[in-house]
């Protein structure tokens, strides 16, 4: 179809058209005047996403902005918040509210569920993409109630969340508190037993007593050492004096002995002395000898005394010795002993040092989740307050009244070149070339005033189209 055919036949059809064209455009017109005026009112909101001071960890560590403000959305539209809006404004006593519920649902479900989605339906929540403020607009058939439903949204997200940091933190103060009172219990029960421990063993928390006892044990080992060293040389000194009595250390050492046997090397030397010029019988030898022989008496009498003093010295140092190995003995299980109380009064400290520890984290993480409880801040700051709006957001008259155009020119066409599909009519010379496929000699312009074409500009296009026609066709008859 060429442009020149879609002109004919809008200027064949124009009435249908028009007519298609001019009712849009007046149900638009009329459907725009009579719709009901709705109004839209938008409060701001800024989300702070900086980690809060009084909390331990930020609810929005981690997340991205956009994520952030994306949950943040779903907040506000969430129906957490709405009921909030009842709450706030009252909604839910309205007796108009109510008998609508009743009519429309039967009285089946939750009253408050169902207010709260109708509010939801007239928000419209708008997230900045390159900030952090949240637009939240209300649109209503009143103004003021816009307005207010608006600001009480806003008010509710911010409530809202103060109230989702504030409840987990609570909860969790109620759970920290209660294992603060087993934490405690555990010290305390930790705490006597070491004490009792510490009583039973007379042992402090420290490691004086052992040094102490561990340097008494070393003495003692010394000590057994120089006696058993001692009572091995006395043994061997006494068993020499019991086998050589005459031989022994002690004997040849004593100054008795030698005197003696001094006394008795001189009477014998005397005794051979007399023997030389005396007979055996004489007297003075007879009383030389007895002499000796007393000496000799003497003399074996106190070596027999210095040999029984080797072998008491003997058994002394036995004695001392035993007694030493017993002491020591005696010292090294008193400090097996103490070692062992000492290693359980270690466990009984380490007890006491890891439930001391358990408590305080317990104790440090209650008071952080007591000020958690307690903070008022939500990170949500009203930016701006919704104000009743002047003009209303719908119907848009000049909007709706241009749409109606391009729609109501769209359609007529669409129409018109539907009619003509329906309905082909010869409307210029190439239509019957395309209809009869035979040569047109000739185009004669009609004489009828009422046929001339109503465009001007199509005057001189139809004649050039007629001549062109007619000289197109001639040369086909010739050439045939």
């Amino acid at each position: 179809m060429t442009f020149d055919q879609f002109l004919r036949i809008v200027r064949a059809r124009w009435i249908l058209a028009s007519a298609i064209f001019l009712t849009i455009v007046t149900v638009t017109l009329i459907l725009s005047l009579l719709w009901p005026k709705s109004y839209s009112a938008t409060a701001s909101v800024m989300v702070d996403m900086r980690p809060d001071p009084v909390s331990a960890t930020s609810s929005s560590l981690g997340a991205t902005p956009t994520s952030h403000i994306a949950t943040q959305v779903d907040i506000i539209a969430s129906k957490r918040v709405a009921l909030h809006v009842l709450r706030l404004t009252g909604l839910d006593q309205s007796t108009e509210m109510r008998q609508r519920w009743a009519k429309e649902t039967k009285e089946r479900g939750s009253y408050q569920d169902w207010l709260a989605t109708m509010l939801g339906k007239s928000l419209e929540i708008k997230p900045s993409r390159e900030s952090n403020v949240i637009e939240i607009g209300y649109e209503g058939s009143d103004p003021s109630f816009a307005a207010a439903l608006a600001n009480a949204f806003a008010r509710a997200y911010i409530e809202s969340s103060t109230q989702l940091r504030v409840d987990p933190a609570r909860q969790y103060a109620d759970f920290f508190e209660e294992r603060a009172k087993i934490a405690r219990d555990k010290l305390q029960r930790a705490q006597l037993a070491l004490s009792e421990a510490q009583k039973n063993t007379d042992i402090l928390a420290t490691d004086e007593r052992m040094d102490v006892e561990t340097m008494r044990l070393n003495e003692l080992s010394q000590q057994v050492l120089a006696l058993k060293a001692l009572r091995i040389e006395s043994a061997n000194r006494s068993s020499q004096a019991r086998m050589r009595p005459d031989q022994s250390a002690e004997v040849l050492n004593n100054a008795v002995v030698s005197s003696l046997k001094n006394q008795l090397s001189a009477q014998e030397a005397n005794l051979n002395q007399l023997s030389e010029r005396l007979g055996d019988n004489h007297p003075q030898l007879i009383e030389i000898k007895a002499s000796i022989q007393s000496l000799r008496n003497k003399i074996a009498a106190e070596t027999g005394r210095v040999t029984n003093s080797v072998a008491s010295n003997d058994t002394i140092n036995s004695s001392r010795e035993a007694a030493a190995t017993a002491a020591y003995d005696a010292q090294r299980a008193k400090l097996m002993r103490l070692k062992e109380e000492r290693s359980q009064l270690s466990v009984l400290e380490r007890e006491v040092d890891s439930a001391q520890r358990v408590y305080d984290a317990i104790q440090l993480r209650l008071s952080q989740t007591n000020l958690e409880s307690n903070n008022s801040q939500s990170g949500v700051v009203l930016l701006s307050a919704a104000a009743e709006p002047l003009s209303p957001s719908s119907p848009k008259l000049l909007l709706n009244m241009a749409l109606a155009i391009v729609l109501g020119a769209l359609l007529a066409l669409i129409t018109v070149l539907g009619v003509e599909l329906l309905d082909r009519r010869v409307r210029g010379p190439f239509d019957l070339v395309d209809a009869l496929e035979l040569p047109v000699i000739g185009v004669l312009p009609s004489t009828q005033s009422k046929y001339h074409p109503r465009l001007p500009w199509l005057k001189k296009n139809r004649r050039t189209s007629s001549f062109n026609a007619i000289s197109t066709n001639v040369k086909r008859v010739e050439t045939a």
